[in-house]
């Protein structure tokens, strides 16, 4: 079973159709039987983003809701959440500062390591981040992450 770590710019792929939508479907349908990780925050960042979407006339109000919806649906079921503790808040920190990363995307990064060590701690094979954010990917390996970005997957 593979594991992947969604940052939200991979997860709106799921409910919002652009580059890498197809590749996400075939990450988080069920025959696939992947273990799916996510950062609790992530639910927030992707109805913000596609609610800009809506707002940007990208997505008309009747998609954005039955979107939204389907997250609703399946935020808590689907995928793993990792919960932003004390703790990982100032890895967060330390992440922002090495490597510069807008707040949300060292939460994004400190939620990976901390699923990715406790898998490796348990014997689990490695997860592979998974984000379409240029920088956070940078700065994912050097962290020594595997990354895949969802626009290389049209």
């Amino acid at each position: 079973m593979a594991a992947y770590f969604l940052d939200s710019s991979a997860l709106v792929k799921r409910y919002a159709s652009e580059t890498g939508t197809s590749w996400i479907f075939s990450l988080v349908r069920p025959a696939a039987s992947n273990r799916l990780y996510l950062a609790r925050i992530t639910g927030v960042e992707v109805v913000s983003a596609l609610t800009r979407r809506e707002r940007g006339r990208r997505l008309s109000p009747a998609a954005t809701a039955k979107a939204v919806a389907r997250l609703e649906r399946e935020l808590f079921n689907k995928y793993v959440a990792v919960e932003i503790s004390p703790a990982l808040v100032l890895v967060a920190m330390r992440l922002a500062k090495t490597h510069a990363l807008r707040g949300y995307d060292a939460v994004q990064l400190a939620a990976a390591l901390e699923a990715h060590q406790l898998r490796a701690s348990a014997g689990a094979t490695p997860l592979t981040l998974v984000s379409a954010d240029d920088a956070l990917n940078t700065a994912a390996i050097a962290e020594g992450l595997a990354v895949d970005n969802p626009k290389h997957h049209p």
